[in-house]
């Protein structure tokens, strides 16, 4: 099982989870975060004073799916939070070694 967490921009979100929805995934945990990468924020003017912004909003995705599924995935978040300009995000892949559903617990991709 593959862990994917995908931080990307805001009003990316709803693209990113209709793709998602699309080729049949469901689950995931959605964050709100705040960063920045190599574009280092932005300056605003507020009442004539000039502020320096350095955390920008960004929301995490989080998903865990098979290994089979992982670069499907992958593809279609790449795909769905492009913009093409600096500031997209950045997706993060690590290795599951064991999920279990409390509920019943099922173990493995069962558990997915």
């Amino acid at each position: 099982m593959k862990k994917i967490e995908a931080i990307i921009q805001p009003h990316k979100l709803e693209d990113a989870k209709e793709a998602l929805k699309a080729i049949g995934v469901d689950g995931m945990t959605i964050t709100e975060v705040r960063g920045h990468g190599r574009q280092k924020g932005h300056t605003e003017v507020y009442r004539g004073m000039e502020y320096k912004v350095d955390l920008l909003p960004k929301v995490k995705l989080e998903l865990v799916v098979s290994e089979g599924r992982a670069e499907e995935v992958i593809k279609t978040l790449v795909a769905a939070a492009r913009t093409g300009k600096i500031g997209d995000g950045k997706i993060f892949v690590y290795n599951v070694a064991d999920a279990i559903r409390i509920r019943n617990e099922d173990r493995g991709d069962a558990a997915l």
